[in-house]
């Protein structure tokens, strides 16, 4: 997965600091563990703070993973774990960061007038066809379900 680009080849490279219409901002950390530094400073203790943000992330997005066939946010709940891990793990932000650029471009394609009509003309399309078979069905056997419920 390239997450710096689209070019093969070339790597994701972090910095500190962004620059938007030449002024350097720090809006955007860089890659690697957000622990408080009394906690990096110990290696015992950052490790146990690392297993315990995985043990987090990993039960919220189990969670999330359940609850995709079951009524609930399940792709939302998976993303707040990946957020979760991403504040200790590099891979976890390089997964997010490909994941953000990824849906803002599906969200710039969505917007694009020539895909909105299509997707219309598709939705047309669709309900029209679902329509006609439910009026066949109606005309060919009425208003009647094709199980008996009295029987039961």
């Amino acid at each position: 997965m390239n997450t710096g680009s689209n070019e093969p080849g070339e790597v994701a490279v972090a910095t500190g600091q962004i620059e938007v219409d030449g002024v350097k901002g720090d809006s955007e950390q860089g890659l690697g563990s957000r622990a408080p530094e009394f906690i990096k400073a110990r290696r015992v203790l950052h490790v146990s703070w690392q297993v315990g943000v995985f043990v987090i992330g990993l039960a919220v997005v189990v969670a999330g993973i359940i609850m995709l066939p079951l009524p609930g946010p399940g792709w939302v709940v998976i993303f707040g774990g990946m957020a979760i891990w991403a504040t200790e793990f590099v891979w976890a932000q390089l997964v997010l960061r490909w994941t953000k650029r990824k849906v803002t471009e599906a969200a710039q394609r969505a917007l694009d007038p020539k895909v909105r009509r299509r997707n219309i003309i598709l939705t047309t399309i669709g309900l029209v066809i679902v329509g006609a078979l439910v009026g066949f069905y109606v005309w060919k056997f009425g208003m009647v379900m094709p199980w008996k419920i009295k029987d039961q």
